[in-house]
């Protein structure tokens, strides 16, 4: 398990940040600009049928000096399947994974890797003491998220406040300790890795982060119902 490291921070250069990218070609290019500043690896991955990939590249190749990979599907993958196959891709002792809509920051998501220096994980959330929503969602989107808070902790006794917020970083041996049973494939995947790295003895923290919502949230009614489906399945199946 954790072996607590000196200092107040890890350095920048072990750290990956994965970042899925199922047709992100409208919004990618906004996320590419503010990336200039992170010494560590980026893994995009990308499974989706528009342009997001070329964009991508040409960026890549503009910008010799960053550790850009973008691997690329021809069939989707799901929200966890992406950030698994980002995630076996690493080769970093440190792991993060961030949404494309740019909700969160770099400079958010390189908090949450100094956490590392003594936890074997670290999630954004929006619902501590101290963190900042700069742009709230709409009021039936905190309902929903309220209500399946309440569902995870019933199903899975995790504690944490906020299990969905796209803004997590952990250990990679913690992570390649649980990888390999991880079952689920779409929005659900959040849950189901902080149960299992809960159930081996992994210690995950969690922590205030700013935030802005995007508008064009990827989770839709269907999504909300697979979510569900596939926790009871985990849970009871």
């Amino acid at each position: 398990m954790l072996n607590d490291t000196k200092g107040s921070g890890v350095n920048r250069a072990d750290c990956t940040l994965v970042i899925p990218a199922y047709n992100e070609e409208r919004r990618i290019r906004s996320l590419l600009k503010d990336i200039s500043g992170f010494a560590g690896d980026f893994v995009f991955v990308c499974d989706g049928t528009d342009a997001t990939p070329e964009i991508i590249g040409s960026f890549a190749d503009d910008h010799p000096s960053l550790r850009i990979r973008c691997l690329t599907f021809p069939a989707r993958l799901g929200k966890g399947g992406g950030v698994v196959a980002g995630m076996k891709a690493a080769a970093t002792p440190f792991v993060g994974y961030m949404d494309a809509d740019g909700s969160t920051s770099l400079s958010e998501m390189e908090r949450l890797f100094d956490c590392l220096a003594t936890a074997d994980g670290a999630i954004g959330s929006r619902w501590v003491p101290g963190s900042v929503l700069t742009v709230r969602q709409g009021f039936r989107r905190r309902v929903e998220s309220r209500l399946f808070n309440l569902l995870v902790r019933l199903l899975f006794g995790l504690d944490y406040q906020d299990t969905q917020c796209g803004a997590k970083a952990f250990r990679k041996e913690a992570l390649d300790a649980v990888l390999p049973f991880i079952r689920s494939t779409g929005f659900e995947f959040d849950v189901e890795l902080l149960w299992r790295l809960r159930r081996n003895g992994y210690r995950v923290v969690e922590v205030p982060i700013t935030w802005e919502n995007r508008d064009e949230s990827k989770v839709m009614t269907s999504d909300a119902k697979e979510m569900l489906r596939g926790m009871l399945r985990l849970r009871f199946g």
